[in-house]
């Protein structure tokens, strides 16, 4: 996966903006005002950091070695992913579905609905 490809993908979701507020050299994906996906632009290979659920964030982090605890992030809720091609694009884009929708779990619709 490249910058492209995973900001492409971002983007395809529903309701998700792209900005730098930490400066130029960091992209972030947001949902809902509230971040799923920080990705750092100088990085080679790329690398990005997706919010997880803690039990599965210990679970990916034994079973594959491109995922680490997040770097400057709460590790029991974040992992940085580095896309070094051990694992493929679907698996990579499940990580970031699944951060997307911790994000948006329990989000309120007219009529006071959950979704």
């Amino acid at each position: 996966m490249d910058i492209d490809q995973l900001r492409e993908y971002c983007l395809s979701k529903p309701d998700v903006v792209e900005g730098t507020p930490f400066g130029e050299d960091t992209l972030v994906f947001k949902t809902r005002n509230k971040i799923f996906l920080i990705c750092g632009l100088d990085n080679s290979p790329l690398q990005f950091n997706v919010k997880c659920d803690p039990a599965l964030a210990l679970e990916l982090r034994e079973q594959y070695s491109c995922v680490i605890p997040g770097y400057h992030m709460n590790k029991k809720h974040w992992n940085t992913v580095i896309a070094d091609g051990s694992v493929s694009i679907q698996l990579m884009k499940s990580w970031i579905d699944h951060s997307y929708e911790l994000i948006n779990k329990g989000k309120i619709t007219p009529g006071n609905k959950k979704q």
